[in-house]
């Protein structure tokens, strides 16, 4: 640490199941941010199976506790690989957001799993985790949390800007002209719907390149059945759950009208958030692994009439945003400052959180 500035390593796996993204940031968890180096540790198929096969679990079941053993080792090795590649000393904390398998905030309750104290004693380092459960015990939704770096992120950017984060689950943040000013909601379905129709019917993990989609026909009914949902209507403060349109999912079409219905629908859902905006952003900034299908990328661009771009565009790294978003965030967190605000999760006042695990 000097001169306020912490060197954290943020970890993230995301709803996508894809893998454990890490990387560096060196911040005052305000405006000073310089991003370091990051990498991806993708999930073998068998632990993806076995992590799918607990989501929406509420109990602290064998297979919970076994999963859990896994991915907290799994992290452990993300954390070295990155330390042995890039020749990393004096990390300062390790923000661990775990994985979520459980997101009921309307029941008060949010789980990500992970042992932030055994990767706290293996590493020798702080770890912060459970960043959201404060937010929820105080009345908010628990999601989303990456605003608050986006936020700080953005600096100087033209504004209204809306930045699109499409994991598994898709969310918003807008920015107004007032840099206080910030709106952040779940959107609707991501890439989840779109990847376990893909695993479903090829056994690829995702659309790579959205090339099934690209040879199917929209299902015009199905797209209409599905903007019906009262998610879409409702005002935020919403998040979801991975699975929670899952009923929806056009059962009766072929692998790539299903692809190319699913991906109209995930784009749709987007445009549905235009009516809760405050103002229309100037444009789009989509991160996450959805930035990298161009079919669902340009159906963005048809439903929202507006320049979509990836936020490489302005210099972001979409593959590690939300990583870096954790290590910023365990920095807030040990400095007791906000993780989330009215405008971002609906809590009722800026909500501090996380638990810390000291080595």
């Amino acid at each position: 640490m000097r001169d306020g500035i912490v060197t954290a390593i943020g970890l993230m796996s995301g709803t996508s199941l894809d893998g454990i993204d890490a990387a560096v940031i060196e911040t005052d968890g305000e405006a000073a941010i310089r991003t370091g180096p990051s990498l991806t540790l993708a999930y073998e198929d068998g632990f993806r199976s076995r992590l799918r096969g607990i989501l929406g679990e509420e109990h602290d079941t064998p297979a919970v506790r076994a999963v859990e053993q896994e991915l907290t080792l799994l992290h452990l090795r993300a954390v070295e690989t990155l330390r042995t590649q890039h020749g990393l000393t004096g990390i300062d904390v390790v923000g661990f957001h775990g994985h979520t398998i459980l997101h009921r905030p309307e029941a008060g309750r949010t789980r990500q799993i992970g042992n932030g104290f055994q990767l706290a004693r293996q590493l020798g380092v702080t770890v912060v985790s459970d960043f959201r459960s404060d937010d929820v015990a105080a009345g908010g939704q628990g999601a989303p949390f990456v605003p608050a770096y986006q936020r700080a992120l953005a600096g100087r950017l033209e504004r209204p800007l809306a930045v699109l984060n499409l994991g598994g689950v898709g969310n918003v943040t807008w920015l107004g002209p007032d840099e206080d000013e910030v709106l952040a909601f779940d959107t609707g379905p991501g890439n989840a719907l779109i990847d376990d129709w893909a695993l479903r019917h090829t056994g690829r993990t995702a659309d790579f390149g959205g090339a099934l989609a690209a040879r199917g026909t929209i299902d015009p009914a199905s797209v209409a059945r599905f903007l019906a949902h009262p998610f879409f209507a409702a005002r935020p403060p919403k998040s979801l759950d991975r699975d929670d349109f899952n009923r929806l999912v056009p059962q009766h079409l072929s692998a790539e009208d299903g692809a190319a219905t699913l991906t109209r629908m995930t784009a749709a859902a987007v445009a549905q958030a235009l009516s809760h905006l405050p103002a229309p952003p100037r444009r789009w900034l989509v991160t996450g692994g959805g930035r990298h299908n161009p079919v669902l990328m340009a159906a963005l661009a048809d439903e929202l009439g507006c320049p979509v771009e990836p936020v490489e565009q302005v210099g972001w790294d979409g593959d590690a945003l939300e990583a870096q978003a954790f290590g910023y965030l365990a920095v807030r967190s040990l400095r007791g400052l906000p993780l989330s605000y009215p405008g971002t999760t609906g809590v009722p006042a800026p909500q501090t959180g996380g638990r810390w695990d000291r080595p």
